[in-house]
């Protein structure tokens, strides 16, 4: 059985659970957030998701 879950979905899920839990202020995750959109638009956004895709695909290969 496979699970398919978003990189969007289970990074929100993460933040969640470090502003509930870790002492993650809001307003620190609103910067993290906007840096990820600025991120999204500067020349580095296809390298960071080329990197993103390989390291997927490095977890989706392992066998257990």
């Amino acid at each position: 059985m496979a699970l398919s879950i978003s990189a969007v979905v289970l990074l929100a899920i993460v933040v969640f659970l470090l502003v509930r839990k870790s002492g993650l202020k809001a307003g620190h995750a609103v910067v993290c957030m906007l840096l990820g959109f600025y991120m999204a638009s500067s020349s580095i956004a296809p390298t960071i998701s080329e990197l993103t895709t390989n390291v997927a695909g490095m977890i989706g290969g392992i066998k257990f």
